[in-house]
């Protein structure tokens, strides 16, 4: 992942409603949620929702798609784990992490 890339996703995720959308949707697996559905289960309203949606569509995190009359929104599974890759690349200087999966970055001397 270009380290452009990564801010644009990053800064998409730096709002309270668009991380919980992402996070709604990334739960929700690739099936996705219709906008009316995701407006209920997080309380955000049409006008506003709308917005959210659209920057995190443009930093490539959801992809819509049409279902009937519907919008279906679904996380972007690629790009999720393309940023968890770019912020992981060199952790701790390639040494090993700990069983739990986090970082044991502690300094040895």
């Amino acid at each position: 992942m270009e380290t452009t890339t990564a801010i644009a996703a990053l800064a998409a995720l730096a709002q309270e409603s668009r991380l919980a959308v992402f996070r709604l949707l990334v739960q929700t697996g690739p099936e996705g949620l219709a906008a009316s559905k995701i407006a209920v289960a997080l309380g955000i309203p049409a006008s506003s929702l709308s917005f959210h949606l659209k920057e995190l569509s443009h930093a490539g995190l959801i992809a819509a798609r049409q279902d009937g009359r519907f919008i279906i929104y679904a996380a972007q599974f690629e790009t999720m784990n393309g940023l968890v890759a770019f912020l992981t690349e060199n952790c701790c200087g390639g040494k090993p992490c700990t069983p739990a999966g986090a970082p044991d970055c502690t300094p040895t001397t």
